[in-house]
């Protein structure tokens, strides 16, 4: 298959260069993708000289820091319009370890989406605090019950979609962020009848800089849950929309090395 692992970066100037090196040791077949919103202390000027070292890695530089799903809801465009087969999300800060890749690999070529879950058997939060886990496994018995997705670990971000699932997901009306974008996109694959799969991961935290997790990202998730469940507004495309729609577009403000321009339509 051939894949991209879209990575979203802000302020990752420590962790690019060796995170790379990991993915292209236990995955040299795919591609990268890093999506820089501006990073002040030279994150996306980094990356651009190492797609001049290596063409596997392509960047796209955004004006601003405008969030993790918006990040992500480009780098999918990116990846449907460049012809991938599957799409990887991926941290940069190294808590999504790349020696997992492999096992995501084999899971793909049987599933719509892999989730690399915390909390099935040979997972872990072996850093957490027990506060931490709490609310982190709480939150995901809450948004599994209320929402029917039939995974352990809705609000994983380490994952993998088959190209037809992003297509069929209205990429442009996901407006989530954070662990609510990550509920978000499971729900609706789930509510399109793809099939979901979780493989282990251990789930280490950062090495090196400082975390952008919030207080305001955990109440989003909360809040998401609640108005889906409960909003009588479709979260899904009609059939005839899907046809009609077409995916030929990057995010409006983000530049791409290592591409052809990007005709707008």
């Amino acid at each position: 298959m051939k894949t991209i692992i879209i990575i979203p970066t802000y302020n990752e100037i420590d962790n690019v260069r060796p995170l790379l090196q990991e993915i292209f040791l236990y995955a040299p077949d795919t591609d990268v993708l890093i999506v820089d919103d501006n990073s002040p202390d030279g994150t996306g000027q980094l990356a651009d000289e190492i797609h001049e070292e290596d063409p596997r890695v392509h960047v796209m530089h955004r004006t601003e820091k405008a969030g993790l799903g918006k990040a992500y809801i480009a780098g999918f465009k990116y990846a449907i319009e460049h012809g991938y087969d599957a799409a990887f999300e991926m941290d940069a800060d190294f808590s999504h370890d790349p020696r997992y890749l492999p096992d995501f690999l084999k899971a793909i070529e049987h599933a719509d989406l892999v989730i690399g879950s915390r909390y099935i058997p040979g997972g872990d939060t072996p850093d957490w605090s027990p506060l931490r886990r709490f609310i982190s496994g709480g939150g995901n018995i809450y948004a599994r019950f209320l929402l029917g997705i039939p995974v352990h670990d809705c609000t994983a971000g380490y994952r993998c979609y088959r190209r037809d699932v992003l297509e069929r997901i209205d990429l442009d009306s996901v407006q989530s962020q954070g662990y609510a974008f990550q509920i978000e996109m499971a729900y609706r694959a789930r509510i399109l009848g793809f099939t979901i799969v979780e493989t282990p991961i251990v789930f280490l935290d950062r090495r090196v800089g400082k975390s952008k997790m919030s207080r305001q990202i955990v109440i989003e998730g909360i809040t998401y849950v609640l108005h889906a469940r409960f909003s009588k507004k479709p979260v899904v495309r009609t059939a005839i929309e899907e046809q009609d729609s077409v995916y030929n577009e990057v995010d409006e403000e983000a530049s791409v090395v290592g591409s052809p321009p990007v005709v707008q339509k």
